[in-house]
């Protein structure tokens, strides 16, 4: 059991198998009144109970407490728990956030914990440890060797049956292997039961039940066997899902090497507060997110922005939590506390996300709930109305039997929440943060994608894009020569230009620039200097002008330049304009890649929604490919995206996650650049990219369109099966044992589909 108080821990838990954290955002998604905690220091219940109470102003006391919650298949297990945690005394409210498997629950603080753990223990499922244990093997589980132990007696029952053997002896194998698989069917039914909601334990109980009231024991095992079987697998391969996200949290070490007051020493990485100084040593991972002060190494940032390549760091560059460090010694400077760091806010947001529901899961619980009723109904009328009619009841009875197991919704439920979790904690894997179902399906429907120019699309960087030599009487110098001595003349500026006009210079100056004397610099026009004895300016048009330079000789190549969207630097001697130079933005070397991956996926609209000027804007949207609107407004990018969703429906935006967040919040889906260790993208985006890296952009999109499609494939599939069934049934033509078979194997086929996009997402 898990302690959380306010928005987030304020230190990080003990152990990798739960982060333990609920905003109240996600917690009113299900409610509308969510009630804040004030915010305490988390302990661990063998310490202090009562250190899981907090106080609400206003609102008297309560605590908060999250409960793992293990042995739960699908959504229908979930409403069980939270249906009988739910009526416990003292309780405000309980949600169960199936994806995660996890229960948040508000209460008094005379509830005691226990009779949480109880509760759910009694609705039939079990209480996860929080402490670091290692995790046993599936197949040694109590579940995997009581379903093993029914599998066998079954067996036996058959064998037993073939050989001719007595009915008392085949009856008794049955009946234990009905005992043995059946107790956590049978508990959880009553459950459901006392909390009054049929769920498919219920189903299943009752079918087992009616089979054995008819004296077919067989069919009353295999249908035990069979449904034991299945939710024993179908609870593994979820499992699997929930403990690679819930790992993420565990990558953190729990001590960390300090430096305070001129001594080094161990402490609890949550007693670490902003501004210490942290040794990192080589091999290790880091604990918190920080500043590098001293040192140099190379990072392994993979679980938090998805880079496989480790990047290298020295002093001033950031690094985050559950990074691990390389072959070199570094001094970090915290910048925020343990249970804050991105890391554990990426696992909160991720286990937050899986639990928001898809558009298709919405359509398919309420398909459900009309399903299910309707069905029991018919089954009901099946097994009664013939016999009273003349009839055979036995027969007649099983069918409604048959039909009753058919009811369970299980597989429909599963079909698009074990899809969205797993496509969320691919995308996680990835350095992509998907924030919901919602925003899974939307990215995948994408038509059309609207992009920020400067740092999105391009690098955000002026680079040298051309040299235009000029001929002059008396004087006159080649491109080379032109560019090493502006080069020359820029190396002591400080303006981005100059540092473009330096880069590419220094680049083809073989025996090194020419030194420059008597120089200076002309604040917002260029500079001047000497080389060799003689007097040149380098600088904008404006600067020639002040000095009187006629430009007519320049004229031609600075309307070629501003023709095409270039900032123009000037060049001059003592005779007139040498040279000018075109400096634009330079496009992400990735770039055209990505909108070609974009349009093979299937987004047919890519616009560029900038506020530079036309000319600018024309040149990179043609370099390209892309469509553009220049000199745009905030507001203004907001009408545009506006416009495109009117015109194809479902519209991207990408964008820094700040600057651009009305623009963001306007469209379908939001995607945000870099945000790993920014808060506002982080909140704010719809689909957050950790890592500043536009080709990431291009996999969320396909890895939301896999989903999409999976989606489609998991829901038409478990109701096409469950329709034939319904039609079958009355006329006799399935078995107790058929009918769960097909129902658990629709289960298990659609868990599994989904489950391929998990490893998708392997790095």
């Amino acid at each position: 059991m898990l302690p959380v108080f306010g928005q987030a821990p304020t230190e990080p838990e003990t152990t990798h198998e739960e982060t333990g954290a609920c905003s109240d955002a996600c917690c009113s998604e299900n409610t509308a009144d969510a009630v804040a905690v004030a915010p305490l220091t988390p302990r661990t219940r063998e310490a202090n109970p009562q250190a899981y109470r907090g106080r609400t102003p206003g609102s008297g006391s309560i605590a908060r407490t999250v409960v793992r919650v293990e042995g739960m298949d699908c959504a229908s297990c979930a409403a069980t728990v939270e249906k009988r945690v739910g009526q416990l005394p003292g309780m405000h409210r309980a949600v169960v956030n199936f994806a995660a498997g996890r229960l948040d629950a508000e209460h008094e603080l005379d509830l005691d914990l226990q009779e949480i753990e109880k509760a759910v223990r009694d609705a039939g499922y079990g209480v996860g440890s929080t402490q670091g244990v290692e995790m046993t093997p599936f197949w040694r589980t109590p579940r995997a060797v009581s379903v093993l132990v029914s599998a066998l007696l079954f067996a036996l029952g058959l064998a037993l049956g073939f050989a001719g053997s007595p009915e008392v002896a085949r009856v008794g194998v049955y009946l234990a292997a009905i005992a043995v698989g059946g107790v956590p069917i049978f508990r959880a039914a009553l459950a459901g039961l006392r909390a009054r909601h049929l769920d498919m334990n219920v189903l299943m109980s009752a079918a087992t039940v009616g089979a054995v009231a008819i004296g077919q024991w067989a069919e009353a095992a295999s249908v035990v066997v069979l449904f034991a079987a299945g939710n024993a697998l179908q609870i593994y391969a979820i499992d699997r899902t929930r403990g690679a996200v819930r790992a993420l949290a565990g990558l953190a070490p729990d001590e960390v090497l300090v430096r305070r007051g001129g001594a080094e020493r161990v402490v609890a990485a949550g007693e670490v507060t902003v501004g210490e100084t942290v040794i990192v040593r080589p091999g290790e991972r880091l604990a918190l997110d920080g500043e590098v002060l001293e040192g140099r190494t190379t990072v392994d940032e993979s679980p938090v922005t998805g880079e496989s390549t480790p990047v290298e760091k020295g002093p001033g560059d950031s690094v985050y939590s559950g990074s691990l460090n390389g072959t070199g010694g570094v001094l970090v400077r915290a910048l925020r506390e343990a249970g804050d760091s991105t890391l554990q806010r990426i696992t909160r947001l991720v286990e937050e996300a899986q639990a928001k529901k898809a558009p298709a899961e919405q359509f398919v619980d309420r398909f459900s709930r009309l399903y299910t009723p309707l069905v029991v109904a018919t089954a009901a009328v099946l097994a009664v109305v013939p016999p009273l009619l003349g009839g055979q009841f036995d027969t007649w009875f099983y069918r409604g039997l048959a039909l009753l197991i058919i009811a369970c919704p299980c597989a429909l439920v599963i079909s698009t929440p074990v899809t969205v979790v797993s496509g969320i904690g691919a995308a996680s894997r990835r350095g992509i943060l998907i924030k919901g179902g919602a925003a899974l399906e939307a990215a995948g429907r994408l038509k059309a994608l609207a992009f920020d120019k400067t740092g999105t699309l391009t690098e955000g960087r002026p680079i040298l894009a051309r040299v235009v030599a000029l001929a002059e009487p008396g004087e006159r110098c080649d491109e080379s020569e032109a560019l090493g001595l502006a080069a020359a003349l820029e190396r002591r500026s400080e303006h981005p230009l100059a540092h473009a006009i330096l880069s590419a210079g220094a680049e083809q100056a073989v025996d090194g620039l020419p030194p420059v004397v008597n120089f200076r610099s002309v604040p917002g026009r260029g500079a001047e200097g000497e080389v060799s004895g003689r007097s040149y300016l380098i600088g904008s048009p404006r600067l020639f002008e002040e000095r009187g330079v006629s430009l007519v000789p320049a004229r031609e190549a600075l309307a070629e330049v501003e023709r095409e969207g270039e900032t123009p630097v000037i060049l001059g001697g003592e005779g007139g304009p040498l040279a000018v130079f075109g400096l634009a933005d330079a496009v992400r070397p990735d770039a055209r890649a990505t909108l070609e991956e974009l349009r093979a996926a299937g987004v047919g609209e890519l616009v560029m929604l900038t506020g530079d000027a036309e000319a600018p804007a024309r040149r990179i949207a043609r370099e390209l490919g892309v469509g553009y609107r220049a000199r745009l407004l905030p507001e203004q990018k907001v009408e545009a995206v506006r416009e495109l969703v009117l015109e194809h429906g479902d519209v991207g935006m990408v964008g820094d996650g700040v600057n651009d967040a009305p623009a963001l919040a306007a469209s379908s889906v939001g995607f945000a650049m870099g945000a790993a260790g920014t808060d506002v993208a982080l909140e704010t985006a719809d689909v957050a990219l950790m890592q500043d890296d536009l080709p990431k952009l291009a996999e969320a999109v396909l890895l939301s369109r896999a989903a999409e499609r999976i989606i489609r494939q998991n829901v038409a599939v478990s109701i096409a099966i469950k329709g034939l069934f319904v039609l079958l049934a009355p006329f006799g033509l399935v078995a107790l044992w058929l009918a769960v078979l097909a129902d658990m194997g629709t289960s298990i086929a659609v868990t599994l589909n989904g489950l391929r996009l998990f490893r998708k997402g392997s790095a």
